[in-house]
């Protein structure tokens, strides 16, 4: 079974930083594009960022410029630096396996982590 385990989120005010990780289990990491997604209250999770086993990266128009996505194929876990944070970045964040940006995530869904931000 594949799961993730998602942890780095908080409390932060508007225009501060924050660093996600992600462990996964139950697949070959490194052969693995990987992808961070968000669910706010009342709406629909969504894509922010992926990576491909390569190395690719794409980002929803919403982060580009200040979200990162990483990943330590040594450690098999995925980050997301999220600079210049804004109060409608706030959502529960997941992580989970998917070939591609376009792709269906095939992993169980984790807790996720809660980032706020908010003065």
């Amino acid at each position: 079974q594949v799961q993730s385990v998602e942890s780095g989120g908080g409390l932060v005010q508007p225009g501060g930083s924050l660093r996600l990780s992600c462990v996964t289990s139950g697949v070959i990491f490194i052969t693995a594009g990987m992808g961070w997604y968000r669910q706010a209250p009342g709406q629909q999770r969504e894509l922010v960022a992926h990576i491909t086993s390569g190395g690719t990266t794409n980002y929803a128009d919403f982060v580009k410029g200040r979200f990162t996505i990483s990943r330590d194929n040594a450690k098999n876990t995925l980050y997301l630096q999220m600079n210049s944070l804004k109060p409608e970045d706030t959502a529960v964040y997941y992580c989970n396996p998917a070939a591609n940006r376009y792709s269906r995530p095939f992993g169980s869904w984790g807790q996720g982590t809660q980032v706020t931000v908010s003065s």
